[in-house]
């Protein structure tokens, strides 16, 4: 699955171009390496996400093209949420992302 689909059907980025955005501009990665949007993602990949406000890490539990709002939680596990320090860059700022 597409880096950029996994991480909206995941709704950890609520829309697909901002999710493309934030790959594009190298504040993804995947395993340690800069993730494209269209960098593939496999069960068990670490995926680590520069917001404008935060860093948050991941890691893929499972695959799912379509899951229900209540299941897209269960397609990752959370491994940490830090505050970004310094200067917030508005332009990767997803208010409305659901994090739990």
């Amino acid at each position: 699955m597409r880096l950029d689909k996994f991480l909206k059907v995941s709704r950890l980025i609520k829309r697909r171009t901002l999710a493309k955005k934030i790959c594009d501009a190298g504040r993804v990665l995947v395993n340690g390496r800069p993730g494209k949007a269209a960098t593939d993602v496999a069960i068990g990949d670490e995926i680590v996400i520069q917001y404008g406000n935060k860093t948050v890490t991941v890691v893929v539990r499972r695959l799912a093209e379509n899951p229900r709002r209540d299941e897209a939680a269960s397609l990752y596990d959370m491994v940490r949420v830090e505050p970004r320090a310094g200067d917030v860059d508005e332009e990767f700022v997803d208010d409305e992302a659901e994090t739990p």
